[in-house]
């Protein structure tokens, strides 16, 4: 069975974890659906709810009006310049994430805290075996969310799989990118992440020193506005944060 938890946090904030295992994979699924949908102070993702959108405007420097970016571009936003964009107060995200180094995590803590600041509804899925990969994913999307984020370079080459199959649903990668994605997947990266799965090995300029609480909380950030203004399917580059 996968284990289960409410997360203590702000009324308007549920933390969810689901952690799958290996022998019960199939059980965990039903189980965690049945559980998330079932015993939540917060919102009935069940019932429908209006498309998102942002509150607030990105600032000068986030991109250039005048050249929108192209699909797989990579944009360098001005530092800050996504700090006015909020979420909308119940945005639906599910943070899938695998592994427990400490990029990972501080990665993990970055979102956690954005969800509560922001009050964001999160709900978390914990893949904690190699086989857990792809069902972890697919879990997050038979949930509903408005937003899954992905934390954990195991993930990439699952979420290459997946992602052009569900071409409606928005994903935010943080801390590494996919080698080819479609429109609906944004990635937040730098000189010390830029990890593409696909067999590519980790980059040379790989550093886990680079995942600082500050730039972590700069990408999920700047990676949320972005998905909330429609700019989507590229890479934001955080080497000057």
């Amino acid at each position: 069975m996968p284990t289960y938890e409410d997360v203590e946090a702000p009324a308007a904030t549920t933390w969810r974890t689901i952690a799958l295992r290996t022998p019960f994979r199939a059980a965990a699924l039903a189980a965690a659906v049945a559980l998330a949908t079932g015993c939540s102070s917060g919102d009935d993702w069940s019932r429908p709810h209006a498309s998102p959108t942002a509150v607030g405007t990105l600032g000068a420097g986030f991109t250039d009006p005048s050249a929108p970016p192209t699909p797989e571009a990579t944009v360098t936003p001005r530092p800050g310049s996504w700090n006015g964009v909020h979420p909308p107060k119940g945005y639906r995200v599910v943070l899938v994430t695998a592994g427990d180094d400490r990029p990972t995590r501080t990665l993990v803590a970055a979102v956690r805290s954005w969800a509560r600041t922001e009050r964001v509804d999160l709900r978390t899925v914990a893949a904690e075996h190699p086989a857990d990969l792809l069902p972890s994913i697919t879990e997050s999307l038979e949930m509903g969310p408005d937003l899954v984020v992905s934390a954990g370079n195991d993930l990439i080459d699952p979420l290459a799989t997946v992602s052009p199959h569900h071409l409606s649903q928005q994903f935010l990668v943080v801390g590494a990118e996919l080698a080819e994605p479609t429109h609906n997947v944004t990635a937040v990266d730098w000189s010390g992440a830029s990890f593409r799965g696909e067999g590519l090995g980790m980059s040379s300029t790989y550093d886990p020193a680079s995942f600082t609480a500050a730039r972590c909380a700069a990408a999920i950030r700047a990676g949320a506005a972005a998905v909330l203004n429609d700019l989507t399917g590229i890479v934001l580059w955080l080497d000057d944060h």
